[in-house]
């Protein structure tokens, strides 16, 4: 199964309340360390964890290279929502095709 097949399963996998803010009382809250190891232990290069929503948000690499952006729920960092961008080594300038 490709990665993409793969991450696209897990993203449609996510409950819908990604939308929803999370309504977690901090005392419920897992450490920033513990999003750190969330991170690594599923490949991501983490440029920026921050708080959207009253959510963890990790902004920065898949293991493939590909911008990603993860929501999670603060207390059990259950993934909410992940965006990626996948990016495509052709330009459609330059596939020979001239139309």
């Amino acid at each position: 199964m490709s990665t993409s097949l793969l991450l696209a399963c897990l993203v449609l996998a996510v409950p819908a309340r990604a939308e929803e803010d999370c309504n977690v009382p901090m005392s419920e809250w897992q450490p920033r360390d513990a999003v750190a190891a969330l991170a690594e232990r599923n490949g991501w290069r983490v440029a920026r964890i921050r708080l959207d929503d009253g959510c963890y948000e990790v902004i920065g690499e898949d293991a493939q290279g590909r911008r990603i952006e993860v929501k999670l729920d603060p207390a059990s960092l259950t993934i909410l929502a992940m965006e990626f961008e996948d990016h495509d080594d052709h330009d459609a300038g330059e596939d020979g095709d001239d139309d």
